[in-house]
């Protein structure tokens, strides 16, 4: 879907109203219920004028026609029952249409987020997300409200009211007809070439301001460490100054829009007054029949008056969802092929097969017909420079990214050919940076497999060398972690996530400097973790720190996308101006200063 924010105000209407429309269908018959209810309780208000016309006559009468009077009166009582009936009906229909349909937006929205591609995740402020989904649900409450008990019934009157004026005089009919359609115009044009502009901006801004809020109060430990919080304080409120102007422009053109409404209003009721006045003189109606039209301009009046509301609502609707309809446009990045089934992985041999591979926007492919093999049970390090293509190998054997040429085999089955969920059900992952949910200790670890049993989860804690640092928590393992994992130390969420990895005993493991930044207890204690885990699995371990790859099988040496060098430990060491003994002095201080900056 094209981008909403650069169509014009019609284009997002439309838009955005194709979206509820397709929600609407899921519900057709309670939404068609609700709005024949609402049309039937709406037509009872264009009659009851039409019998008070009536019952004035009768009273009006010479003596008083008793019985017309009293007819007219039932008639009236009547129409007041249906319409409170009709009405009740209807608006014991939208709660459970409207809650459905949020229901309905909320999950998908969510099933997108989640499915996603990694660069769309990097490149967006969760809490703007959040906010970009809670005010688009909203919104549909909104917008059902007014268009299935607000303007429909608004239709409904002017429509009816047209048709019965029209029928008795009608010049009535026309002057009511032209009042009503200059209104409606006049209405719909503010709103979509006015309002809707001045709305978006303020909206964006206030998209962006829920991200600054979320990016702020999610890296507080950052703000305290630095003694920033003026500096946090002041990035806001600038922040919100924009966003201010913004809005106040966006209130500013409502009030202008409403002064400008108001007055064709009482320019319509100057006509009809008028109109119905000159019928009188003329002896085309009487007093009964000029009561009647009063009685229907003011129900009509307070439509009209209404519509303006609701065409603004409408409006503010639109552009509260447009975000949220955008993101339902998106592609996902990496979707599942049409033909794509369960991989099934046993031995875990893993190959590229003459691979390419560029970044969106690149000119130049960072893998060029890259061919590697891993075989079942290997145990594999990854080492090089920053930006050499290591973190890009996992991402491809776990299809966070596609391949642009070539292919990536694992016990010989293309990834691109099988469901992304049964791939990553089968590789466990252990991040540089362990993401922890704010659940206790047991959820996260039984995460990679929530039917663990409690004695699953301690042994898979154990054998991550955690269960003795939970045990000496209050709550032990119910202990809730904090956001993000944050009441645990770096090698603590390491010990967890290696405890996940654990429970999920995937035949493929992968293993992100996961000793990095760490102090020499919790490193000897995440490698004997690690040690447990890789053996009897293919594992790749990215290390920047070699003595986490030493005793592997084999270590691939990356540069610029290439595998410059391939071998053991021992082997690659032996080789005096290697890339790895290079990378192994450096770290070891062999090089001096004067000769890194030569390098």
């Amino acid at each position: 879907m094209a981008d909403i924010k650069s169509r014009g105000g019609a284009r997002a209407i439309r838009a955005v109203l194709a979206f509820t429309f397709r929600h609407w269908a899921r519900r057709r018959a309670l939404g068609i219920g609700i709005a024949l209810a609402m049309s039937l309780a709406t037509v009872t208000e264009i009659f009851v004028p039409m019998f008070a016309g009536r019952l004035i006559d009768a009273l009006s009468a010479g003596g008083g026609d008793r019985a017309a009077a009293l007819g007219a009166f039932a008639w009236m009582m009547a129409l007041g029952l249906a319409m409170v009936v009709l009405r009740h009906f209807a608006w014991w229909g939208i709660v459970p249409f409207t809650l459905g349909i949020m229901r309905d937006v909320s999950r998908d929205a969510f099933h997108r987020v989640q499915r996603f591609s990694t660069d769309w995740h990097a490149n967006s402020f969760s809490g703007s997300v959040v906010r970009k989904i809670t005010r688009g649900m909203w919104a549909l409450d909104t917008l059902n409200d007014v268009l299935l008990l607000a303007l429909l019934p608004s239709f409904v009157v002017l429509v009816g009211t047209m048709l019965l004026l029209g029928a008795h005089w009608p010049v009535m009919g026309l002057v009511m007809a032209v009042g009503a359609i200059a209104y409606i115009m006049l209405t719909v044009l503010l709103a979509t070439r006015v309002i809707a502009p001045a709305s978006r901006l303020s909206n964006a801004w206030d998209t962006r301001m829920g991200g600054v809020l979320a990016d702020a109060i999610g890296a507080n430990a950052v703000v305290k460490a630095f003694g920033a919080e003026h500096r946090e304080d002041a990035r806001l409120a600038g922040l919100v100054d924009k966003w201010s102007r913004r809005t106040a422009r966006t209130w500013m053109r409502h009030t202008w829009s409403g002064t400008g409404q108001l007055a064709l209003l009482w320019a319509v009721r100057s006509a009809v007054t008028g109109t119905a006045l000159w019928l009188w003189w003329q002896g085309r109606a009487s007093a009964g029949d000029v009561v009647y039209v009063m009685t229907t301009y003011f129900v009509v009046h307070g439509y009209l008056r209404d519509i303006g509301q609701h065409v603004h609502h409408l409006q503010r609707s639109v552009n509260e969802m447009e975000e949220l309809v955008l993101m339902h446009g998106e592609p996902l990045g990496i979707e599942d092929a049409a033909d794509a089934v369960p991989i099934r992985i046993e031995a875990g041999a893993i190959r590229f097969e003459r691979v390419d591979f560029r970044y969106g926007g690149h000119d130049r492919p960072l893998y060029d017909q890259l061919d590697v093999s891993i075989a079942p049970g290997e145990r594999v390090g990854v080492v090089g420079h920053s930006g050499s293509g290591k973190t890009t190998f996992v991402k491809l054997v776990q299809r966070l990214y596609d391949a642009t040429g070539g292919r990536v085999l694992i016990d010989g089955q293309d990834v691109a050919r099988a469901s992304q969920a049964s791939l990553r059900a089968q590789i466990a992952i252990v991040p540089q940076e362990p993401i922890l949910f704010h659940r206790s200790l047991a959820e996260n670890i039984a995460y990679a497999r929530p039917d663990a049993t409690a004695g699953e989860i301690e042994q898979a804690a154990r054998l991550a060398n955690a269960h003795d640092f939970i045990s000496r928590l209050p709550r032990g393992y119910r202990t809730l972690v904090g956001e993000r994992g944050v009441k645990l130390s770096g090698g603590e969420r390491r010990r967890v996530a290696l405890a996940r990895a654990f429970l999920a005993d995937a035949p493929i493991l992968i293993l992100d400097e996961a000793t990095s930044s760490l102090d020499s207890e919790s490193e000897a204690l995440i490698q004997q973790a690690m040690a447990r885990l890789m053996a009897g699995r293919t594992a790749i371990v990215i290390a920047h720190r070699l003595s986490t790859v030493r005793s592997l099988d084999r270590i691939l040496v990356f540069e610029g996308g290439r595998i410059v060098e391939d071998g053991d430990h021992e082997t690659l060491l032996s080789r005096p101006d290697g890339r790895y003994r290079r990378l192994f002095d450096r770290q070891s201080g062999a090089i001096s200063i004067l000769d890194e900056v030569a390098v």
